[in-house]
């Protein structure tokens, strides 16, 4: 249970503030949040493995010791193989996302419990989740269709010229061809990043929203969307999708370079079987020595994975108390807050 003392204050918070509070309430609520962390990380982590390893066994073609020859020898066996093992790594993505919006969704219940002075036990907020999982799945349903949808908009101008450039080579228009396909080339990979940055970001404050609303999903998917709209201040940086853009490309450089570092001794380990970054490396090296190492990196993922979670709950937070003027409720039904701060909010 979180004493009064330990409430924070609730009041609106510039960008700069909303990284230094996600960092320092980490800090000072590691425990917990690992212990919310690590079973997601851990299951994520197995299926990762069992992932590699099937794509592994059914896919030889690919990644088996002798995959070069085959390919040479039976082009269709590659083409085969490929389709199976692109299918089972859609299938693992789309998991993933939909595990890392569970854990979201119980850790923003210890975040926003903890900032609210309610009860914020680990168990409890788990419970929570789980409790929310039919209308989390639902509404991940529903976001996973929409982003299909804007991916596919998105991705649009540069099929219709690599359309265009294939039009032009058929009929022999070499010099066509190849101008077409330098430009549809990076209009593709723009359309790809764009679609992945505006999934993020349009479904940042889907989990807080499950964890502390009782909303069905089509409610939820669209109060997410209402937090997100509009503006909450003058400017350019008034606009809440470059606030939330802004911060998250910030707390993602910071977990990136964990991921990096915490990925040394899995390197380290294959180095000896190939260049870590080749796939089939990772099927020459032993899993004696591999799966410990990755092992090390679940447990540095879960010490600091959860730093998104606190700023996800931190930024559902401020949009409520800018719009809805949630501080002032808290304070209206005796909540006990910190003394207002001096400091302006941008």
């Amino acid at each position: 249970m979180s004493t009064p003392s330990a409430v924070p204050e609730l009041r609106p918070l510039a960008m700069g503030e909303m990284i230094d509070r996600a960092a320092t309430f980490w800090r000072g609520h590691l425990k917990p949040l690992f212990v919310l962390s690590f079973g997601f990380s851990l299951v994520n982590y197995i299926a990762t493995k069992s992932t590699m390893l099937g794509v592994q066994r059914l896919a030889p073609a690919l990644y088996g010791p002798d995959a070069q020859a085959r390919a040479q020898e039976n082009p269709a066996a590659v083409l085969g193989d490929a389709s199976v093992s692109m299918g089972l790594w859609v299938i693992l993505i789309v998991f993933l996302f939909w595990s890392y919006w569970l854990a979201t969704t119980a850790a923003a219940r210890y975040v926003v419990g903890v900032h609210f002075g309610e009860s914020a036990r680990p168990a409890d907020c788990l419970r929570r989740a789980f409790s929310r999982l039919g209308t989390l799945s639902a509404a991940y349903l529903i976001a996973m269709a929409w982003g299909a949808l804007m991916t596919v908009l998105m991705l649009a101008p540069g099929a219709l010229i690599g359309g265009l450039a294939a039009g032009a080579a058929v009929t022999g228009s070499n010099t066509l061809a190849v101008i077409l396909a330098v430009v549809a080339a990076p209009l593709a990979l723009l359309g790809l990043v764009g679609a992945m940055l505006w999934f993020f970001l349009r479904f940042l404050l889907l989990p807080p929203v499950l964890a502390m609303e009782d909303l069905g999903a089509w409610d939820t998917f669209k109060r997410s969307g209402e937090l997100l709209s509009g503006r909450v201040g003058p400017g350019f940086l008034g606009r809440v999708l470059v606030r939330a853009m802004i911060l998250y490309t910030v707390v993602s450089f910071i977990l990136i370079s964990v991921q990096l570092v915490s990925g040394i001794p899995s390197w380290a380990v294959m180095a000896p079987y190939g260049s870590p970054f080749d796939a089939g490396t990772m099927a020459r090296t032993p899993q004696f020595l591999l799966v410990p190492a990755e092992l090390v990196q679940v447990v540095a993922q879960s010490c600091f994975t959860p730093l998104y979670f606190v700023f996800c709950s931190l930024f559902y937070l401020d949009m409520r108390v800018r719009r809805e003027a949630l501080d002032l409720e808290r304070r209206l039904e005796g909540t006990p807050v910190s003394p207002p701060a001096t400091t302006l909010a941008v």
